[in-house]
């Protein structure tokens, strides 16, 4: 039996010698090579992953002129190896960790003089701070912030790694903060143990430096290199920051960006997704809309456990976006209404918008709305201006309605004539006398107790030449209800006429910026609904016809619909969609719809719009007729309006030359009185503008040949 026992125990040992054995020849005949795999590996598990930033794309102009840009700015920064010191949950960590072992008491000590100098530095630099003109308890907030969140990340990446609780997982989806707090106490109760297992995690973040001082001179750099140059943990560091060139031009179609994010964006994407303290687009200007243009992807760097790089990831910048906007057109117009007068009545803080298009193409070269403010410093001043009632923030191009007045007139006369309910010679009478109870009078007889049969005959031309809104009331009540919505609709009224970045069209990154549908209809439209056939919308009550006819009731539309509608009719009834971007080439996709309009109905309200500036007893005649445009190689067609409850003045119309150039021009001023003496004379200036940046007509009158 001994004997026996004996020789299982000589077995059992030979065998285990055996695996030794053949693990020391494994070894001994391994390919080198593998073995340093196997090294480099763990060693990268160990190692740390560093972020590289990227600089967002810029923003430019039809002409490459610079929006918004991405410019360095210096910076103090301060890394979280030195911040951390301030948070007492790390210095009971580091506490805990020296009293165990042999020679605690003497760790501890050491420990407790390594907090106590860096609390010291730290105190410094709040100290020095305040040499820069910065509050020291400012920059502790964000000291102590930073700290937090980091802390909050750290408690966080232990909760999923060693107690996740996957029904609070399916619950929540992102778990909240403080539910990971809770859980945590629940499964480690010992405030001291649950510290030192927080603290055991190591996150990137912990080597990243942080931005808590901005240095906005030469001066100011060269100071703080000598004031914090012996605080180990602080640098200063380039900082791309935000800028706009152009501050308050066209502010509200740009846009700005900040810490606020969509954080599904980008949410699978590792080198994409927002990191604390990134940036993105603020809805909802461009900034916003094509941010997944502009935004371009970190680069990473893994170094291992000896800090050494052991793969790198490059950095994708941003992609530029160039839009169709000139922006010393657009500062131009700025400029002039900033400081244009005109009768607001009883708004004396009224707002304005004005829209320029190039027929050709759709493309939109201004896009105003006053007052601005100024991108610079929206950061600084939002709370006032979210305050402000006059709303500098609102971009009323886009995302303001208005009752249209009588720059809707030639659309309805397009669908009499088309629509057989009236012909172009046909006169509809407007006697010197009020109109019948619940008609609209004509707006001549309310200003001077006559009508317009007194001046000619009252045929189509003549009604879109003097405005008239008994013709047009009259007319609108001809018309069936579903076939007037359907050429406004048409031509672009009650649904949102400007489109996306074609680029982002079908994406998951589709954005758009923000802008009303108007109203065509009886009822308001269900909100948000974004109206792609006129089936869609409410009907009109029949009786409401008669005052929709003449651009009131609840007729509501934009000026930037108002431009769009005109370039439509200037193309002979063609419809192209407005757009703001252009493509990698520099222009636009064009996407030409006719409208079927007849060539004989486009002439009727040609020749109407060009009375009105051209002709004695015109709406703007007296506005235009010292222009001397045709000197300069430019027709003018337009359309004035004004409207009550509210007051607003329209001017829209389009500008053609003689060489078969074209711009449409919309202008509305909220508390207007009149669109022949209040907002013509604002757009005739415009056109100035269009025509000295080159876009139509000839820069210089044409010089008159001397006779022989």
């Amino acid at each position: 039996m001994y004997r026996q026992r004996v020789k299982v125990l000589i077995i059992i040992a030979s065998v285990v010698l055996g695996v030794c054995v053949l693990r020391l020849a494994q070894m001994q005949v391994a390919p080198e090579a593998s073995l340093r795999d196997e090294i480099r590996l763990l060693k990268e598990q160990r190692g740390q992953y560093r972020s590289l930033k990227t600089l967002r794309g810029s923003i430019v102009d039809r002409n490459g002129k610079v929006l918004a840009i991405d410019e360095p700015q210096f910076q103090l920064h301060i890394n979280y190896q030195l911040s951390r010191f301030a948070d007492g949950r790390v210095r009971s960590a580091m506490l805990l960790r020296a009293s165990n072992g042999e020679d605690a008491a003497e760790k501890v000590n050491k420990v407790k003089e390594e907090i106590s100098g860096r609390l010291g530095d730290i105190q410094s630099l709040l100290d020095k701070c305040s040499q820069f003109g910065a509050d020291a308890g400012d920059i502790e907030n964000k000291i102590m912030s930073r700290n937090e969140r980091i802390w909050n990340l750290r408690a966080y990446l232990l909760w999923m790694r060693k107690y996740k609780d996957q029904q609070i997982v399916e619950k929540y989806g992102r778990v909240p903060q403080d539910v990971v707090r809770d859980d945590l106490e629940r499964r480690i109760p010992d405030e001291y143990k649950r510290i030192k297992s927080i603290s055991g995690i190591d996150i990137t973040e912990m080597y990243d430096y942080e931005p808590i001082l901005e240095l906005n001179t030469e001066g100011d750099k060269f100071k703080a290199q000598l004031e914090f140059s012996g605080i180990e943990g602080v640098a200063i560091l380039p900082e791309p920051v935000r800028t706009y060139p152009y501050g308050s031009s066209a502010a509200q179609t740009i846009g700005w960006v900040g810490l606020e994010h969509d954080r599904e964006l980008f949410a699978e994407d590792k080198l994409a997704r927002y990191l604390e303290g990134e940036i993105s687009g603020r809805r909802p200007g461009v900034e916003y809309v094509c941010e997944a243009i502009l935004r371009g992807r970190r680069g990473e760097e893994i170094y291992d456990i000896d800090d050494e790089l052991v793969a790198r990831t490059e950095t994708q910048l941003g992609r530029d976006v160039q839009l169709s906007l000139d922006i010393e057109l657009q500062r131009r117009i700025e400029d002039y209404l900033t400081s244009y007068d005109y009768d607001r009545g009883s708004n004396a803080a009224g707002g304005m918008a004005a829209v320029v298009v190039e027929i050709s193409s759709g493309e939109i070269l201004a896009l105003v709305s006053m007052p601005s403010y100024d991108l610079n410093r929206v950061r600084f001043d939002y709370d006032e201006l979210i305050k402000d009632e006059r709303q500098p923030l609102r971009n009323r191009a886009l995302n303001e309605f208005y009752p249209p007045g009588s720059v809707a007139k030639p659309l309805v006369l397009i669908a009499g004539l088309e629509s057989g309910k009236i012909t172009a010679e046909e006169p509809i009478s407007c006697p010197s006398q009020p109109a019948p109870r619940n008609w609209p009078n004509c707006w001549l007889w309310n200003r001077y107790d006559v009508g317009h049969d007194g001046y000619w005959i009252n045929k189509a031309r003549n009604a879109i030449k003097g405005s008239c809104n008994i013709y047009f009331s009259h007319l609108a009540d001809r018309l069936e209800p579903l076939v007037f919505q359907q050429w406004l609709f048409a031509f672009g009224y009650g649904r949102r006429v400007l489109g996306p970045p074609a680029t982002l069209v079908g994406t998951d990154y589709e954005r758009n910026l923000r802008q009303f549908a108007g109203i065509i209809s009886s009822s308001i439209p269900e909100s948000g609904e974004d109206v792609t056939d006129v089936g869609q919308l409410p009907e009109i009550d029949k009786r409401e016809l008669r005052y929709l006819g003449i651009g009131q009731g609840n007729f509501r539309v934009t000026p930037l619909q108002v431009a769009n509608a005109m370039a439509a009719i200037s193309r002979g009834g063609v419809y192209v969609p407005p757009t703001l971007y252009l493509g990698p080439n520099g222009n636009a996709m064009i996407d030409l719809t006719p409208l079927g309009v007849s060539a004989e109905t486009i002439s009727v309200v040609r020749d109407g719009m060009h009375a009105v500036t051209s002709e004695l007893h015109g709406t703007a005649y007296n506005t235009f007729k010292d222009a001397d445009f045709a000197a300069r190689g430019v027709t003018v067609y337009g359309k004035t309006g004004s409207t009550t409850g509210p007051e607003h003045a329209w001017f829209g119309g389009f500008v053609e030359d003689t060489r078969n150039r074209a711009v449409a021009v919309a202008v509305v001023l909220e508390g207007g009185q009149s669109g022949g003496s209040d907002a013509a004379p604002a757009a005739r200036e415009i056109i100035n503008f269009c025509i000295e940046a080159g876009y139509i007509g000839s820069r210089q009158p044409a010089v008159a040949a001397m006779g022989r």
